[in-house]
């Protein structure tokens, strides 16, 4: 370092960006984690546990799609704070179509508990 170089020193600097130089560009993109209601919180919880419920089955077509559309929940809830409609009724059709696997597993009353069936 030369001695007519400023002397830098950055502390604890938390979702921050720097940039040095003559052409240096920096940009950060922060985004704060939405909030959950109880309700969302609520299917979270259930969804995550029937999917730790459904690990103890042998995997069949059935499985793996009720699986994917409870990780997409699981994905969405906690991207957005909530599982739109959309999502939901997605969610309801894949209950209704595996309830005989499902029969063995109070999480999946759970569930269909919080989506209203």
């Amino acid at each position: 370092m030369a001695s007519d170089e400023p002397n830098v020193s950055i502390g604890r600097a938390d979702n921050s960006a720097f940039a040095f130089g003559a052409h240096a560009r920096a940009e950060t993109h922060n985004t704060a984690v939405p909030a959950r209601d109880e309700s969302a919180e609520q299917l979270l919880a259930a969804v995550r546990e029937l999917r730790a419920d459904l690990a103890r089955l042998r995997e069949n077509e059935q499985v793996a799609r009720l699986d994917t559309t409870l990780a997409d929940t699981e994905e969405e809830i906690t991207r957005t704070g909530t599982a739109g409609e959309g999502r939901m009724q997605r969610l309801r059709e894949v209950l209704t179509d595996a309830q005989g696997i499902l029969s063995l597993f109070a999480s999946a009353g759970a569930v269909a508990g919080l989506l209203g069936m």
